[in-house]
């Protein structure tokens, strides 16, 4: 056996050994295979917990074909041991282009998958570029991300949207918990493992004040930062005031902030005007899915010299003699410089994401092409599961 996969193993059984909800779902899976005879392709971050989703549904009688949703989000270690699970074949490793990403995702849609695991929304959008007709065994896919579910919508919108789709994302238990205590401290937990600079009593800027900003802004100020919010969404402004924030522009958080953290869902969030107004030795951080939240590309055209600071860590000097520091390349960082969401957050988030798996194999034919919530039953029993395990005597 080789060091990575036994690395990786090591890494899974960590991860597995943390997630009583996921083997709970698992020990009935095998015992009633639900799953049989399906073909579920899978596109998430590849990593330790993602692994033990695969595990899982494999567990339900699917055979599962692996793919990266974010290029720098798999580990390669996790990889090659997933890839030694019985009825599991991963095409996935770190730092792929996005040439190759595309391909990937078309390998995926060769095995004629009849349900799919996402996150982001290439792959729905891939099929719907190409014709459904070529998948006519395409029963259903369940989407784990903000960003992705937005994708759904859109495509509903428009009347393109091939496949009955679950928003996992949208779901109470996925993004009151995932987003708002998983982004919070995984994202924290990267800007701290690469930087090992101090937070308290520093400026930190949190761009979007949605469920994930919400996290940021939280864990900011357990330690000890000053939080200064911004969002397009006046609503949300007033919420993050009423919350106890200082609301500015982006204009005036650029100029003060110490911490920059887009969590946006929009390309560019911070571009050229903003990286002009950045202090020197700002620390930019991106906790959205997708890598365009900081316009690099426009940071590299600006900076005469670029460093590589620490590991994950880019300095940009610029022709005043400003430095600007960016995590993780602008990729979402809580993945591209550490290890994603906390074991447990995600225990929840996979355990709606198997039951979603279930509910569609069963259901999939009776449902139309549009974008479908979680079903309660379901959100409310992964709640009881909680509970059972993290606070038994509210059961009792």
């Amino acid at each position: 056996m080789s060091d990575a996969i036994g690395s990786g193993r090591q890494k899974i059984h960590w991860a597995r050994g943390h997630m009583p909800i996921q083997r709970e779902i698992a020990t009935r899976f095998r015992e009633e295979r639900p799953l049989a005879g399906h073909r579920i392709g899978m596109s998430l971050h590849l990593e330790a917990k993602t692994a033990s989703l695969a595990m899982t549904l494999a567990e339900g009688g699917a055979s599962l074909y692996v793919i990266e949703s974010n290029p720098l989000a798999t580990q390669d270690d996790v990889a090659a041991a997933l890839a030694e699970t019985e009825g599991i074949t991963v095409n996935a490793r770190r730092g792929v282009s996005q040439e190759e990403h595309r391909e990937h995702i078309d390998a995926l849609l060769e095995t004629r998958p009849t349900l799919i695991v996402e996150d982001g929304g290439e792959v729905v959008e891939r099929i719907a570029e190409v014709g459904i007709e070529r998948f006519a065994e395409l029963k259903g896919l369940s989407e784990e991300t903000t960003t992705g579910v937005e994708q759904l919508l859109s495509l509903e919108r428009d009347g393109r949207l091939p496949i009955p789709a679950i928003a996992v994302n949208s779901a109470r238990m996925k993004h009151l918990i995932d987003n708002r205590y998983g982004t919070g401290q995984s994202t924290w937990n990267a800007i701290l493992r690469a930087t090992n600079l101090l937070v308290a009593g520093k400026q930190v800027l949190i761009i979007g004040y949605g469920w994930c900003g919400r996290g940021l802004a939280l864990r900011a100020a357990g330690l000890g930062a000053r939080v200064l919010v911004t969002d397009i969404d006046e609503i949300a402004a007033v919420e993050g005031l009423m919350q106890g924030y200082e609301v500015v522009s982006l204009s005036e958080g650029m100029r003060r902030a110490d911490y920059v953290i887009t969590a946006t869902g929009q390309p560019s969030a911070v571009g050229r005007p903003e990286l002009e107004q950045a202090k020197d030795g700002v620390v930019l951080a991106n906790a959205g899915h997708f890598g365009f939240e900081i316009d690099v590309t426009e940071l590299r055209k600006m900076a005469n010299r670029e460093t590589v600071s620490r590991d994950g860590v880019r300095g940009f000097e610029l022709p005043d003699g400003r430095t600007l520091y960016l995590l993780g390349e602008g990729e979402l960082v809580n993945l591209s410089v550490a290890d994603g969401h906390p074991v447990e957050i995600m225990d929840i988030s996979f355990a709606l994401q198997a039951l979603s798996q279930e509910y569609l194999a069963k259901n999939a034919d009776a449902l139309p092409a549009k974008v479908h919530r979680v079903p309660d039953d379901i959100e409310h029993h992964v709640a009881r599961l909680v509970l059972s395990t993290m606070s038994p005597s509210f059961l009792a």
